[in-house]
């Protein structure tokens, strides 16, 4: 024996229809992927926690490598509609080199800081790692005693006495100048 349903049939089929094109709403929002979490809690910690001028800073040697480090050091990152722009402080004698790998150091900084560094600007200066401030001064080597001897000698025919120390002194700066 089959029961029918003691609702009209028409308002029945009405029901059945609207439950095929409408969907029902969970009581509670479903549960976020364990992923989002995982990473929320991951950004708060390390390295990924400091911003991006602070962690390029942070990594600097490794990502411009141990010639350049000694040299240059990042000093701000501004935005332009373009993208970003990384501003370099360098040593003044290092700056050709610098701008010589200026592309290579850019692609380096754009994936290490997330992208969209678009240029680098150089400002020329001392820098200054907290106690360690880099100047660069090249090694000046000592004369021989011929090229002391040498250089006496023929400023011996110089008879004011300033104008043949001061001569002197330039003599011993240039060949002491590590070529």
């Amino acid at each position: 024996m089959v029961q029918r349903s003691t609702l009209d049939p028409l308002e029945e089929a009405r029901a059945l229809v609207r439950l095929r094109y409408t969907r029902a709403r969970a009581l509670r929002a479903p549960m976020k992927p364990l992923s989002i979490a995982a990473d929320r809690v991951g950004r708060k910690t390390g390295a990924a926690k400091l911003p991006p001028l602070k962690l390029l800073q942070a990594r600097w040697r490794e990502i411009a490598g141990d010639q350049l480090y000694r040299f240059s050091h990042p000093e701000k990152l501004s935005s332009s509609k373009d993208g970003r722009i990384l501003t370099l402080r360098v040593v003044p004698q290092a700056a050709p080199l610098v701008q010589h790998q200026s592309e290579t150091i850019r692609q380096r900084v754009s994936v290490a800081a997330g992208g969209d560094i678009t240029g680098i600007r150089i400002v020329q200066g001392t820098i200054s790692r907290g106690a360690e401030t880099v100047t660069y001064r090249p090694k000046a080597r000592a004369l021989t005693r011929d090229e002391a001897a040498t250089l006496e000698s023929g400023a011996n025919q110089i008879e004011n006495t300033r104008l043949r120390a001061a001569f002197v002194a330039l003599g011993k700066a240039v060949l002491s100048a590590d070529p």
